[in-house]
């Protein structure tokens, strides 16, 4: 049996830092990520970032849709379905073909 340490694959001081607009919900997935995967180049890095603001953008439109219904009234007094539902869709197809681009599909079928 192997006695050696495990050691991260870089040290805390040399993981790239999460983007400053990123909320605190997206900056821990960052660093979960960053901390797990090789991000050491610019590209991997600018594909993490677009994830994440897909993610955070999905996020805040979950939030906003819990908040007011998944069913909103319109002018007319007409129910209708909330305008964000798409743009969650949307953003949630982002993050997923974000995080598929980065060979990151953990919820992809064995």
């Amino acid at each position: 049996m192997n006695d050696l340490p495990l050691t991260p694959l870089r040290r805390a001081p040399d993981l790239p830092r999460p983007p400053k607009h990123l909320e605190s919900t997206e900056r821990k997935l960052w660093n979960q990520l960053v901390s797990a995967f090789d991000f050491g180049d610019a590209a991997s890095q600018a594909i993490l970032r677009t994830a994440l603001e897909a993610h955070m953008r999905a996020r805040r439109c979950r939030e906003a849709i819990d908040r007011d219904g998944e069913a909103v009234k319109d002018r007319f007094d007409q129910i209708k379905p909330h305008p964000l539902l798409a743009a969650e869709r949307d953003a949630r197809a982002a993050f997923i073909s974000s995080m598929r681009s980065l060979n990151l599909d953990l919820a992809s079928p064995k």
